[in-house]
């Protein structure tokens, strides 16, 4: 069982503590909930930006990362649709460094000009060389509007377009920090070689004269029930054609959840698995194949996609894929094949508890989900799943008139 406290303090701060006496290092991890989906339509990629200039300084620290790097610590961040994560490992004797840095870039960071540009030209070069000058690197800019016409999920983390985040101007980004980044947004966890009430005093020494700020609502639009399949063809300069199927699936805290997460598993994890025992190694169609969830909170996509071998075409590939998935739909799996993913989802669990910064990713991550305790529940709602519920799943989720599909064409093959 992975313990802990938990404590809020006035301004809205939600404070974990995990004691963990096996381990000389303590990590500290913050989640504000602001990711893509909070942002305008106009004026995408701001969450991912805030992840840059959130290292930027702040107004007692012109400098994030050097006293951090003096007191023998790491840090690091990463957004995606529903929020941003940041997190510190250090010794624990340094543990108040560790405050003092997160607490003083949520006071209030140092906005200016040069910090703004420099920050927006690393965000614009992301954009360029991991999506737009990568092989099959715009996929989930293409895929996505076409998988969501109203909700937020339409554009990716990195934003719609370059132009808005060349565009952002100081206001806009002093707007946007005031709405999402104050205590009553966020949650910290603190695991390692500590005691809750040290913690809870240095937390109340260093957030708590923080302003409380405005709890933005959660509301988003939702998306109308798809009825009609969706297609996307497009023509780029890589070394094989290639197909990406995608279904929406159930919200994150949907029991279906985990069943589509074994499905996803049973149809792609390994080489045993059936979509590539079938597609790659008997009909020898594609060169890779994977099954894989996206598990956002708001709903998220079922995707297969696969790279075609050159004597494949989209429609014997597109063909042999829903064969696959009908015989999840149409026959009851055995019960030893469903038990090995069970098992394989199990062991991922237990890994992300082996090191303190996982066990502090978990909580915040939970305790965002409604509580830091449902992490202890996970593998029992992986172990309700049944054979029958994965027949059942599958009969409702791999729905052609659901689906929606990108087939991306190698220029050199036309």
């Amino acid at each position: 069982m992975l313990q802990f406290d938990r404590f809020t303090l006035d301004n809205g701060l939600r404070v974990l503590v995990h004691h963990d006496p096996g381990t000389p290092m303590v990590a500290m991890n913050i989640i504000y909930e602001v990711g893509s989906r909070d942002e305008e339509a106009d004026k995408t990629g701001f969450a991912h930006l805030f992840e840059h200039l959130m290292f930027g300084g702040s107004v007692n620290i012109p400098k994030y990362d050097e006293p951090l790097q003096k007191a023998g610590g790491e840090n690091n961040a990463f957004t995606n649709n529903d929020f941003t994560n940041y997190y510190i490992t250090l010794p624990k004797n340094n543990l108040e460094t560790a405050f003092w840095l997160e607490s003083d870039r949520m006071l209030s960071l140092a906005f200016n000009k040069k910090s703004l540009e420099v920050q927006r030209q690393v965000v614009v070069e992301e954009f360029k060389q991991n999506y737009l000058n990568q092989p099959y690197g715009d996929v989930y800019l293409l895929l996505k509007p076409l998988a969501y016409k109203k909700h937020p999920y339409r554009w990716n983390t990195i934003g719609k377009e370059i132009s808005h985040i060349e565009k952002a101007t100081m206001d806009d980004v002093k707007a946007f920090y005031k709405k999402y980044y104050h205590p009553s947004n966020a949650i910290l966890c603190v695991a390692g070689d500590v005691d809750t009430a040290s913690v809870k005093a240095l937390s109340e020494k260093w957030f708590g004269g923080i302003p409380k700020g405005q709890r933005p609502p959660k509301e988003y639009p939702q998306e109308s029930k798809q009825t009609k399949e969706r297609s996307k063809t497009v023509e780029r300069a890589v070394p094989q054609d290639a197909f990406y199927m995608a279904w929406p699936m159930p919200k994150r805290l949907d029991p279906d959840y985990y069943t589509c997460d074994l499905v996803s598993d049973l149809l792609s994890n390994g080489n045993s698995s059936r979509l590539f025992q079938s597609l790659v190694k008997e009909q020898e169609l594609l060169s890779e194949v994977n099954a894989y969830i996206t598990g956002d909170l708001d709903g998220g996509l079922f995707m297969v996609s696969g790279k075609l071998y050159p004597q494949s075409d989209f429609e014997m590939v597109e063909k042999a894929v829903m064969i696959e998935l009908e015989k999840l739909a149409k026959e009851a799996i055995e019960e030893e094949e469903l038990q090995k993913v069970i098992n394989k989802a199990e062991a991922n669990l237990v890994f992300s508890e082996i090191s303190v910064l996982g066990k502090a990713m978990n909580l915040c991550y939970y305790e965002m989900l409604g509580d830091a305790a449902w992490f202890q529940q996970e593998i029992v709602k992986y172990r309700a799943v049944t054979t029958q519920k994965i027949q059942q799943l599958a009969t409702s989720l791999f729905n052609t008139q659901k689906r929606n599909i990108l087939y991306y064409k190698a220029t050199s093959r036309s």
